[in-house]
């Protein structure tokens, strides 16, 4: 692949590649690898899929397969989505909707390993809500305990965003909900998203960025300009597990 980088340090391992198609074929690979070895060990593969225009070549990339780079089954192969708006599947700006479309309808996957966010019939509020119990559900989780995903992919804005969860509203300060509807003044609507601890209780987190309008906040997040916690994509740290930023080009070009 055009790798054109890779490095370490104390924000995660950055890997920079040539282009948007290189990224998105690098996180395909990496989805297949850790599938099988996750099938393997577990029985079975956690996943939390982002939404958003990089995600969705990648998508395209796991519906069309990636030869020898990985041999798992989709029927053990669970996926949740991070966040999502409160608009019907059918909608273009749905997450889920933007997931069946390039992926999910293309791959043997069942309807019992979807977890998208149940908005039918529900506002924004109820919805978190029922998606918490739903996570709680099937890991079987107590109160006061996080799930731990074996994959989360995550984007960022040029604000610093990642998921919905937007500089200085109070879903970013939340520490007890795995799943909350914050009211977004900016955008003039709710959003539902899971929140920071839910991230970093994760094995691996991924996150995709691509595009030279988020260069500068790529790097104030990466090289900890960050001091204040101002960008909630800095406050991704997975406490036991890995973080990797997968950069295009244009958005590596100021570290």
């Amino acid at each position: 692949m055009p790798i054109v980088s890779d490095s370490s340090g104390a924000a995660g391992n950055i890997r920079v590649f040539q282009d948007p198609d290189a990224l998105a074929q690098a996180a395909a690979e990496e989805f297949r690898r850790r599938a099988a070895a996750s099938i393997q060990e577990r029985g079975r593969f956690t996943v939390v899929l982002s939404g958003g225009s990089t995600p969705v070549r990648l998508f395209e990339k796991l519906a069309a397969g990636v030869p020898g780079k990985g041999e798992f089954s989709w029927s053990a192969v669970h996926l949740f989505w991070g966040d999502e708006r409160p608009v019907p599947f059918s909608h273009p700006e749905s997450n889920f909707g933007s997931a069946r479309a390039a992926l999910l309808s293309r791959v043997e996957i069942g309807p019992a390993n979807l977890h998208p966010v149940p908005l039918e019939g529900k506002d924004a509020a109820a919805a978190a809500i029922a998606y918490e119990k739903e996570i709680r559900s099937f890991f079987k989780l107590p109160e006061g305990r996080f799930p731990r995903f074996d994959l989360v992919f995550l984007g960022m804005g040029s604000d610093g965003h990642t998921a919905s969860l937007f500089p200085g509203t109070p879903a970013v300060q939340e520490s007890k909900r795995l799943v909350v509807a914050p009211w977004l003044e900016k955008l003039g609507n709710f959003r539902i998203t899971m929140t920071v601890p839910v991230f970093n209780q994760a094995r691996c987190v991924i996150f995709l960025v691509a595009g030279a309008g988020k260069a500068v906040t790529v790097r104030k997040v990466l090289e900890e300009e960050d001091r204040p916690g101002r960008f909630p994509a800095g406050l991704i740290r997975p406490a036991s597990g890995e973080l990797f930023w997968f950069l295009d080009r244009p958005a590596a070009g100021k570290i």
